[in-house]
């Protein structure tokens, strides 16, 4: 029987086996390791190491301390996006976004983003004979998108002065379509989604916008209250 050791490489693992071996030994209690480390824990030369973190690097899932050790990188948690969102928001979002719809009789939905586009991963249609609605996975870069706006100026902070509670798409998009977005906020005060109105523009004059408005910034913030968040936070 072969014997694994750091000059022995693991026989019969295949690269995707030695690369969950090496992100298995980061732990809350080693949240930084070096080649020297990880290498007599999987089994695998330094080298053979050294080139799968190197792998790793390059798409953000590990990434270099100061102190020139690896720890993991905020690649993993994109990865892991869509299964925290149906795990967390997604759950945490759905009975708000029933009650939304029947208190607008517009269409709801939740949307993430995957840093470069907004992902609807839920959605409630409105009752009406005429709606808006979009496929769950429906992806969104256009910057004239409320939901995409929201991801967009989140990274001015929270908190700028001035700004909107909510963001409009007022048919910038779609001559018949408006979009209203508010931003969700977690236990950190980030934006890890967007509650979403869509309504058809023809019955959304400058009153109902501000009416959908406050419906949709309300929403959000139950949304947040449920993720740990607090108070009302603006763009």
């Amino acid at each position: 029987m072969s014997r694994q050791s750091p000059d022995n490489p693991r026989r019969g693992a295949s690269v995707i086996e030695n690369t969950v071996a090496i992100l298995r030994c980061f732990a809350p209690d080693r949240q930084e390791l070096g080649v020297t480390e990880i290498a007599p824990r999987v089994g695998l030369h330094k080298s053979s190491v050294s080139r799968i973190l190197a792998s790793l690097e390059q798409e953000g899932i590990v990434e270099q301390a100061p102190s020139r050790r690896y720890r993991l990188g905020l690649g993993i948690i994109a990865i892991a996006g869509p299964l925290l969102a149906d795990l967390d928001v997604r759950r945490a979002a759905y009975p708000i976004l029933q009650a939304l719809t029947r208190a607008t009789s517009e269409t709801s939905a939740l949307m993430v983003w995957d840093g470069a586009e907004a992902v609807t991963v839920e959605q409630v249609p409105s009752p009406e004979p005429v709606k808006h609605t979009s496929s769950l996975g429906s992806r969104y870069r256009t910057e004239g998108s409320a939901s995409v706006k929201v991801f967009r100026d989140a990274g001015d902070g929270p908190d700028r002065a001035g700004g909107p509670a909510y963001a409009l798409n007022d048919a910038e998009t779609s001559p018949h379509e408006v979009g209203i977005a508010a931003p969700v906020h977690d236990h950190r005060g980030e934006v890890v989604a967007a509650v979403l109105i869509a309504a058809p523009k023809f019955r959304t004059d400058a009153t109902r916008i501000a009416e959908l408005g406050e419906h949709c910034v309300q929403a959000a913030e139950r949304v947040s209250l449920r993720l740990g968040g607090s108070g009302r936070q603006r763009l």
